[in-house]
């Protein structure tokens, strides 16, 4: 497997920043080198892109489709290689890949199966009837940037880049330098499905060197990743008057009313607060728990969270694995220790276990929170959870509201009804009644993302497709127009108009 890794590596275009060596968070160990790009390297990279893009746009969304339906079926028949390159560069268990290539196949194929009808023209009512024909085209934006974190990059980067693709633009794909193999073999991919030179490139490098040249080569960004990047992001692209869409942090709330089915909430929170070891950001950080259950189900928690398995294993025996980055570990002992200093209880886990290797972390469960600790008021993105009483729904609504993230919530309770009703009230993108996450995030009809300082713009769903597009409008007038006096006085012309628009105004509106 190494030798395909340092493969992957020495197929990436020369860069003039010099070298990046990827660690195995499992290990520590060297994994390769991969060149660094400076603004020169993403100038050419976006010319390309230009060249390409115009004569993709006009091959039509069934090719385009023919082609991406090939990438997707590459995708699914290199499962075990990207398996091992998600864990080789990650740490993550491995079920947590599966999960991760699952959504890149399944969100994509969604796009494939709408994109036909909804980049199709669509016919409108034309000023006047039977003499004006109008159709709304959607226009490819021309090249998008595609920015996605280390924690899903195979997930993220296929969910983003194929709709923009679809569409019928160029991407230019900026990964985490961590998981940059992920990326490359991505492209290794989309050049075997039949895509045209030029249009899925992968651009490497710290985000100091290529981060403005990206931006400034984008005609749209949609971008993965904390909402301190998401600012400065949306704040170029409206320097620059282009659209982008963001999804941000989360610092998620789980709700459990008196009346939850306990055993199956207590369950959830197994990977609803650790997969990925915690670190996605639509897992449930906060819990809250009505004061009537909430010693039984603390008691449940425990015990789910005391038989997580960990291990560095590349076959399926592991719940949980590592951490990726030294960087996540060191904030997850950091937020942990002082939310201990002032208070908090630690009622599982609670420390790192370097015995398993470097980066390992425990799960990790925290009573007695104060609400003015970064344990609450951050998103930690590690598998660190804080659990807190409540005394009714209002109280309940009110906590989970208290933030100023707003991307996924849950609400757990056997009246279904009331659980719509409760998660209605919450300010959050997407809100699971008896599930975590999944169940909405995993409808991919439907819109996905975050409210308030989670982000702005939807993935999946029709608009996971059509942001990356330009409505046009065309309207051939047949005949006079509406304007044209045809010789009449003006005084007659003005009053043959308004009676005109008369009869308009009630045809369309019955008054």
């Amino acid at each position: 497997m190494f030798d395909e890794l340092s493969g992957l590596a020495a197929a990436a275009q020369t860069g003039s920043g010099g070298e990046f060596e990827i660690l195995a968070p499992f290990t520590g160990r060297a994994l390769a080198s991969i060149p660094q790009w400076r603004g020169a390297e993403v100038e050419r990279a976006a010319e390309r892109a230009r060249r390409s893009q115009p004569a993709w746009a006009q091959a039509g969304v069934e090719q385009r489709c023919s082609v991406l339906s090939r990438f997707v079926h590459l995708l699914r028949s290199h499962r075990d290689q990207l398996l091992d390159v998600l864990q080789y560069e990650t740490g993550k268990a491995r079920i947590d890949a599966l999960f991760e290539l699952g959504e890149a196949v399944l969100g994509a194929g969604y796009h494939l199966r709408s994109a036909p009808g909804l980049l199709a023209p669509r016919k409108h009512r034309g000023a006047l009837p039977l003499l004006t024909k109008v159709r709304q085209l959607p226009q490819a934006k021309g090249t998008v940037a595609v920015i996605v974190p280390w924690n899903f990059p195979v997930a993220l980067a296929v969910i983003d880049a194929v709709p923009a693709l679809l569409a019928g633009n160029a991407v230019l794909l900026k990964p985490d330098n961590q998981t940059a193999l992920s990326a490359l073999l991505l492209q290794r991919l989309t050049a075997e499905a039949g895509l045209p030179p030029g249009l899925f490139q992968v651009v490497l490098g710290e985000p100091a060197q290529v981060g403005d040249p990206l931006l400034d080569a984008a005609d749209y960004v949609a971008f993965t990743g904390s909402t301190a990047s998401g600012r400065r992001i949306a704040a170029s692209a409206g320097q620059r008057l282009i659209g982008c869409s963001l999804e941000l942090g989360g610092k998620n709330p789980m709700i459990v009313l008196a009346d939850a089915d306990l055993g199956r909430a207590a369950r959830a929170v197994r990977r609803g607060s650790f997969a990925n070891a915690g670190q996605l950001c639509m897992t449930a950080e906060r819990l809250y728990v009505h004061n009537s259950v909430y010693d039984e189900f603390v008691d449940r928690v425990v015990d789910q969270v005391s038989a997580i398995r960990l291990g560095a294993t590349f076959g399926f025996t592991a719940d949980m694995g590592s951490l990726t980055t030294p960087a996540a570990l060191a904030r997850t002992g950091d937020v942990l220790a002082e939310a201990c200093a002032a208070g908090a209880t630690v009622l599982a886990g609670g420390g790192a276990r370097p015995d398993l290797g470097p980066l390992f972390h425990e799960p990790t469960v925290v009573a007695d929170v104060p609400l003015n600790a970064r344990l609450h008021r951050e998103e930690v993105f590690g598998p660190v959870v804080a659990i807190h009483p409540f005394e009714d729904i209002d109280e309940a609504v009110t906590l989970a509201n208290d933030s100023e993230y707003g991307l996924t919530a849950s609400v757990w309770t056997r009246d279904r009804r009331l659980g719509e009703q409760v998660a209605a009230r919450i300010r959050s993108g997407g809100v699971g009644v008896n599930d975590c996450y999944t169940a909405a995030f995993g409808a991919h009809s439907a819109p996905m993302g975050g409210m308030k300082a989670s982000g702005i713009g939807r993935r999946h769903g029709p608009d996971g497709l059509l942001r990356y597009t330009e409505s046009q409008t065309v309207a051939v007038q047949y005949g006079a127009g509406i304007d044209e006096r045809l010789g009449l006085p003006r005084t007659w012309h003005a009053r043959v108009v308004g009676a005109g628009l008369d009869v308009l105004a009630r045809s369309r509106h019955g008054r």
